[in-house]
């Protein structure tokens, strides 16, 4: 049996940093930036705790003058996209990280 797979993220949450933009070698823009989403919920003893995560956040295409218009810390956003794992050397070790390619966006 054949199992359909899926690679989806939404999140809604505040820019945690201003927006990077790089150009690439073959001329397209990229817009990096971290994005802060917070959880509440309640512990073992009923107490309210709070939870916050930073995510790296990639955009291409249509977004980055987007982002450059409109893009600055503090800024809400609800974002849809996918997860993309990146490697590295550094000092001879292969290093990665997780971030999240932008498909929609919505300024809020």
């Amino acid at each position: 049996m054949r199992v359909q797979q899926m690679n989806h993220v939404n999140l809604i949450g505040q820019m945690s940093s201003d927006p990077t933009f790089l150009e690439i070698a073959d001329g397209r823009k990229i817009a990096r930036f971290s994005l802060s989403t917070k959880e509440t919920y309640l512990d073992e003893k009923g107490n309210t705790k709070n939870l916050k995560n930073w995510h790296r956040v990639t955009a291409w295409g249509k977004w980055v003058p987007v982002l450059e218009q409109l893009g600055s810390k503090g800024q809400a956003l609800a974002i849809e996209g996918r997860l993309r794992s990146r490697f590295y050397n550094a000092n001879g070790q292969r290093q990665s990280y997780t971030e999240i390619e932008i498909n929609d966006m919505i300024i809020l």
